[in-house]
């Protein structure tokens, strides 16, 4: 029999009628989509959940304490619900006001998640393409490039922190004093990019207040009205605004100083940084903005995006550096435990906030804070600590074929010119072992679809081929020859 490699993985093959289908007509067998898997266990009431939440309480009730955090509101979100909440402080600590999940925050840069959206579905519209130059739509983005041989600046750099822009507009973390709109056209011809497009990731406020105003001119409204009719309306997110003095607002307070006081903050008026950083919402309505991120289908009602489009901006696009964290098109995404969380964190005069959703779980957590020292990012890192594996666990697909006792005959070494592949039997589960894998933590599954056939699922992507389908040439009813994707391996030794 002739030998192949397993290196270039493409579709599958399959069996039937007792013999071996052309690769021409092999097909991939789908990831089944969120909207196919079947709902997970609601695990509001569930005891070791909600001995999660009990120990995550006791580490944030001493860190309230002992650090001299005004207030904390958090809450965790399963599917389309938000399941558990609870506030932390005061909203106000003069007047003790407690926090509920109606007390409202300036998100800050929650607010580029909410613009990005804002361009993807004018996207989707026809209106505008990812690659399109700014300067196509917004004639005064002329700035100084780093080179003389700079490409111009596209719109999907700016969503990406790749356009190379500096960080900020003005002096206006320091004075409290946010450009108009007028003032950010003036100020463009003077500004100078720190690098060139594409050059690294570096994240720019600026580059989102220019995202804000091309949604603007292609939209013909203004980006809060904008938002309000096709974000906010549709996702039931009655509280949330762009800019506006409302009530309810939590008293922002400032870092806790040596002498243990804390400064109050006015409220900011972000003006034309209002799509980078002008978001006031609350616990209710960014629960809502994280279920609709788990959402299948068209974009329809609350359906404000195509699914397809949300699994864009959720992609990693530009990655920083240190390679821990990276951007999708709005959305950060950084590593936590072995998985992927995606979301964003917000940082403004007397609020820090962090909203981080793991897709494939289906769940999410939101923290809000009302000081400036309230580090959301690490009380959402421990949240998630004390309570996510449980939804990785209950979100994880049954076998939806029975193990066959009889496939313990597919065991053995199988040899291609490459490597050995092992197949061994666990407990009622197949595995494939690479003879050149480094370790067994790399062996890929093989998932019974029927019919002798299993899909290969791999920590990594590569080899062997991820999501396709391995089967096994049989003989006189034994094994011969393992089928991963479209290359094969023959068996040389029976286990």
């Amino acid at each position: 029999m002739h030998k192949s490699t397993l290196f270039a993985f493409a579709v599958c093959t399959a069996v039937a009628a007792g013999g071996l289908v052309p690769p021409a007509l092999a097909q991939a067998v789908p990831e089944p989509t969120l909207a196919e898997a079947q709902p997970a266990a609601d695990l509001s009431n569930d005891p070791d959940f909600l001995g999660g939440t009990r120990l995550f309480s006791a580490w944030l009730d001493h860190q309230v304490s002992y650090r001299g955090l005004p207030g904390v509101m958090v809450g965790v979100v399963q599917d389309q619900k938000l399941i558990w909440q609870k506030g932390f402080g005061f909203a106000d600590v003069q007047q003790q006001l407690p926090m509920t999940a109606e007390t409202k925050f300036r998100m800050a840069s929650h607010s580029k998640m909410l613009t990005a959206i804002a361009v993807m579905q004018l996207r989707e519209q026809g209106k505008l393409r990812l690659d399109d130059p700014v300067v196509k739509y917004l004639p005064w983005f002329k700035g100084q490039p780093a080179g003389q041989d700079d490409a111009p600046i596209t719109i999907e750099q700016l969503l990406s922190h790749s356009s190379g822009l500096q960080r900020e507009a003005s002096d206006h973390w320091s004075s409290l004093e946010f450009p108009t709109e007028a003032e950010l056209k003036k100020l463009m011809a003077e500004r100078k990019s720190a690098f060139a497009p594409q050059t690294r990731w570096k994240y720019s406020n600026l580059a989102y207040a220019v995202a804000g105003l091309l949604v603007e001119k292609v939209s013909g409204q203004r980006f809060a009205d904008y938002a309000q009719a096709n974000i906010f309306g549709p996702l039931g997110m009655t509280d949330s605004s762009f800019d506006l003095n409302v009530p309810g607002l939590a008293t922002p307070y400032g870092r806790r100083l040596p002498d243990g006081t804390r400064e109050t903050f006015p409220f900011v008026d972000a003006r034309g940084m209002a799509a980078a950083t002008g978001l006031t919402s609350d616990l209710t309505d960014m629960a809502k903005f994280v279920s609709a991120q788990f959402r299948q289908g068209p974009r329809a009602g609350s359906q404000i995006l195509d699914s397809g489009s949300l699994r864009e901006m959720h992609r990693v696009r530009s990655i920083e550096e240190t390679w821990t964290t990276g951007t999708g098109l709005g959305f950060g995404t950084q590593r936590i435990k072995d998985k992927n969380y995606i979301g964003h964190g917000g940082g403004y005069p007397g609020y820090i906030t962090q909203t981080l959703f793991q897709p494939g779980d289906r769940f999410g957590v939101i923290v809000l804070t009302n000081s400036s020292d309230g580090d959301a990012g690490e009380i959402a890192r421990q949240l998630i600590a004390a309570v996510g594996p449980l939804f990785a666990k209950a979100a994880a697909k049954p076998a939806s074929v029975a193990w066959d006792p009889g496939w313990a005959r597919f065991q053995g070494v199988y040899r291609n010119r490459s490597a050995d592949i092992s197949i061994v039997l666990l407990n009622n589960r197949l595995v494939a072992l690479n003879s050149t894998a480094p370790g067994i933590d790399t062996v890929a599954r093989l998932e019974p679809l029927g019919n002798g056939r299993f899909r290969i699922e791999t920590p990594t992507g590569n080899n062997p081929p991820v999501g396709e389908v391995a089967w096994f040439q049989e003989e006189a009813g034994k094994p011969v020859r393992l089928y991963m994707g479209d290359n094969w391996s023959d068996r040389i030794t029976a286990d």
